[in-house]
């Protein structure tokens, strides 16, 4: 009994701290009745506990300290271990699945057949070997023309040839016998003859697949017939040397056989065999290097592959069609250094900083050159101030009043972000940090979700207010969609259509948020203040411009923020032309309402348009400069793909804010925190609705069988399902009454996750996965995904500071900004203009 007084007194206190309220009388039957209310105060103390020790301030020098010790480490590992991806590419991956192979450290570009003609053009490649290079061969050229059969007379040369890109790949030595299993007689014939046909070629590879079985096979495996191999294999390499000076040489290791299943006059090829000639051949190699490095480039890889998947040969043999990686190895050794894919990160070299790049890490120097002065002048006042929401920019005022911003509070903002922009462009453009590409499975994408939704409900806590969409509820939406996106982004989810489907009702929400937000805000205030739109344009759109001059993309590359500011603009001019039909207005007469549909409509007019007439839509957007904006590699059509699937997302959330406005000024809602938000009956028909148009719509996303066919249909029926949800959301009272305080948080900073994503989580633009942590994934993800979320949350504080500045509420001097800023735009786009002009001159003269 002592023992449970003893514990009732704990909650006692606990309860008085965390709730400012007296306990209960009776405190035994309060809280030691069953446990329950013993696991709920368990519950809050855990939080306050985690909240108290681990700040986002303490997150912030521990991410800090994580890079510097991560850049140290790939330092130190490139320096010691070697740096070359082209060697990771060749030499070491793993399987990604079933039939996609990773190599370590770097992405591999699935090559598609004109990108293939375009690097080969007027060159030469030659397979020599047996049946194995044989199958090598077919595979390189199906990808340089899919519709290539593998036919031709047995243990015969192959040649293939496209006389419109001057093509040729020839298959040399495939009669071992006629050689007599002599390898160097083979090698020799080929040099001979390509004295004339290969040394005039500009650039030609020769892949090397020695007759390893076949000496084998005829020898009986025997320790002779090893030691002939050395000896021949050492004699041939000054003549692989020698064609290495006019192209490219690759020897391929011995794949490795299935025993169990060879014919009984293969059984003498064993895999113990096979290594004793493979480590033959790279003792070799490795004797004949000069400078530390050979010539003759060594495929290990495609060995380490066939490991895995040798078990599927038919005959033990020769591997299936579909597990052969080594031609997809090789074109990625020869093609990347010339077509530089942004997804093929192996053996490309890197590109030198553009002058805009240079340009802009001088002015981030320049900033913490002013800091220093700052700092030995004495002038440390700065004042960081709380970031208004950048849809209603609604702001917590502080007890005190506000101390406006020193002259150095600018510039310690501008060196903190040339410090996480010297971070991205490591990350993103420079050879310090791995990269590895997607692989979508089911696990990946779902158990990660599990785990966040889990996180949002254990941090849950009461709302301030039970109001439909209040600012808490919205942020916790913004939240759990942002979570959902970058999810969906990193475990290359796009690939499973349903969960496409899903994710572009998402990104539909975004917008008709955008719609709710800002008419709310103009219909409610009717604030058209050219203040307004400046701090809403710069909150917009700061990080993405700096991420276009810093990592050399254009505007439209980060689709999102042009969309969203693209509609609030139109939103701004809807709601400001004349007349402009406020809250206000409309109380006095409620005809005034009807002047607020008629804009609607004018506006679905407006889309429709556009959505139907493509062309007036890309003239439009071509003409200079708004084409600066919205073309992407020097079309619109990404643009209008982008527009059109979301049109009218933008006009159902500003109907549906007028219609809520309306109904919540005639009082027709019940939003009393308990309370249900219509009546009885008249709530449970539409959560029945709700749920059965919800479930509805997945059903309808998990039949669809393409992409184009649903996105068709997208535009049309996005809608069903945000209002299903809104609807399910908050007409329960008790659901509003609650909202989840961790998928706020992220809601607040949802546009800078969404924008940040691009080059310091996911890598190659999008396309890959960075890679911090090399050999083990799951800590990798854990590891960039905390210091990524850290600088998305510390670029919304600099773009709060820099906005408080850059944005004077002085009309006067934002004119004056705002026609500098207009000048200096001017500037950096002759400047860009100029440079691409004199680097295609460049190129030309070469």
């Amino acid at each position: 009994m002592e023992e449970k007084e003893a514990v009732c007194r704990g909650v006692e206190l606990a309860y008085g701290e965390l709730s400012g309220a007296p306990p209960p009388r009776d405190c035994t039957a309060a809280c030691c009745h069953g446990g329950a209310k013993m696991a709920v105060l368990a519950y809050s103390l855990g939080k306050r506990e985690i909240n108290q020790h681990f700040t986002i301030k303490n997150a912030k020098l521990i991410s800090l300290v994580a890079v510097l010790l991560l850049l140290v480490f790939h330092a130190a590992s490139r320096y010691y271990e070697g740096g070359d991806s082209c060697e990771w590419l060749l030499s070491r991956g793993r399987y990604l699945g079933e039939d996609v192979w990773q190599p370590y450290g770097c992405m591999m570009h699935k090559y598609k057949s004109i990108e293939a003609k375009t690097c080969l053009s007027e060159k030469r490649v030659a397979f020599v070997g047996d049946s194995r290079i044989r199958q090598l061969f077919y595979s390189f050229i199906k990808i340089i023309n899919p519709e290539r059969k593998e036919e031709g007379i047995k243990h015969e040369d192959i040649s293939f040839e496209d006389k419109s890109y001057s093509i040729k790949v020839v298959t040399r030595c495939s009669r071992p016998r006629s050689c007599h299993g002599n390898l160097r007689k083979c090698l020799h014939v080929l040099y001979e003859t390509s004295v004339t046909w290969w040394l005039p070629i500009v650039m030609s590879v020769l892949t090397v697949y020695p007759f390893t079985q076949w000496s084998i096979k005829l020898h009986g495996g025997s320790s002779e017939a090893l030691q002939q191999y050395k000896v021949n294999l050492t004699a041939i390499m000054g003549q692989l040397e020698k064609l290495a000076e006019h192209g490219e040489v690759y020897w391929v290791l011995q794949d490795p056989v299935n025993e169990e299943v060879l014919s009984e006059n293969r059984k003498m090829i064993t895999n113990q065999q096979l290594e004793l000639y493979n480590e033959a051949a790279v003792d070799v190699l490795n004797s004949s290097k000069r400078n530390g490095r050979s010539r003759v480039r060594l495929v290990a890889a495609s060995r380490q592959a066939a490991l895995e998947t040798i078990i599927k040969s038919d005959d033990g043999l020769h591997l299936p069609e579909s597990t052969r990686s080594g031609a997809m190895i090789l074109m990625n050794s020869v093609c990347n250094k010339i077509l530089r894919p942004i997804d093929g990160s192996c053996c490309q070299t890197l590109r030198a900083p553009n002058l805009l790049q240079k340009l802009s890490a001088l002015f981030f120097l320049g900033s913490a050159v002013v800091i220093m002065v700052f700092h030995i002048l004495g002038n440390n006042r700065h004042r960081r101030h709380v970031p208004p929401d950048v849809e209603s920019l609604e702001e917590k005022k502080p007890a005190t009043a506000a101390v406006p911003p020193g002259p150095k509070a600018p510039f310690q903002a501008l060196c903190r972000m040339g410090v996480i922009m010297g971070y991205f462009y490591l990350c993103d453009r420079a050879d310090v940090f791995m990269k590895e590409q997607k692989f979508y499975t089911h696990s990946t994408f779902f158990i990660p979700l599990i785990y966040i939704f889990v996180l949002g409900v254990f941090y849950s806590d009461n709302s301030k207010e039970a109001k439909l969409l209040n600012r808490e509820q919205t942020d916790e939406w913004k939240g759990w969609m942002q979570l959902v996106i970058l999810i969906y982004h990193i475990s290359g989810a796009s690939a499973f259509i349903p969960v496409y489907m899903h994710v572009r009702v998402l990104v539909a929400a975004y917008l008709f948020q955008t719609g709710y937000g800002h008419f709310s805000f103009f219909w409610l205030k009717g604030d058209f203040g050219l203040y307004r739109v400046c701090q809403v344009l710069f909150r917009l759109n700061f990080l993405v411009l700096v991420l276009c001059v810093v990592m050399d993309r254009p505007y439209q590359f980060y689709y999102f923020v042009p969309l969203v500011t693209f509609w609030f603009v139109v939103i701004y001019t809807t709601m400001a032309m004349w007349p402009q039909i406020l809250q206000k207005t409309a109380n006095s007469s409620g005809v005034w309402h009807f002047g607020v549909l008629a804009k609607l409509l004018g506006l679905l007019m407006f889309i429709c348009f556009f959505a139907f007439s493509q062309g007036v839509f890309e003239r439009v957007f071509s003409v200079w400069p708004i084409s600066k904006l919205f073309e992407l590699n020097g079309s619109i059509h990404e643009w209008w793909f982008r527009w059109k699937l979301d049109r009218f997302a933008v006009i159902h959330g500003m109907l549906f804010a007028f219609i809520y406005l309306v109904l919540q000024k005639r009082q027709v809602l019940s939003e009393g925190k308990g309370e249900t938000l219509f009546s009885a009956k008249i709530s449970n028909f539409l959560l029945f609705l709700s749920v059965v148009s919800f479930i509805t719509y997945s059903i309808w996303a998990s039949s669809c069988k393409t992409k184009t066919e649903c996105n068709e249909m997208h535009p049309y029926i996005s809608v069903v399902q945000i209002l299903a949800f809104i609807l399910i959301r908050n007409i329960p009272g008790y659901a509003r009454s609650i909202y989840s305080s961790f998928f706020a948080w992220f809601g607040k900073i949802s546009l800078e996750l969404f924008i940040c994503q691009y080059h310091i989580w996911l890598a190659a633009d999008t396309k890959g996965i960075l890679v911090l942590i090399p050999g083990n994934p799951s800590l990798n993800i854990l590891v960039s995904t905390f210091i990524f979320v850290c600088v998305a949350h510390e670029i919304s504080l600099i773009t709060n500071d820099l906005a408080q500045v850059v944005i004077p509420k002085d009309s006067m001097a934002l004119l004056k900004r705002l026609g500098a800023m207009g000048i200096l735009s001017l500037v950096i786009l002759w400047i860009h203009n100029l440079h691409i002009q004199i680097s295609t001159l460049l190129q030309q003269m070469r």
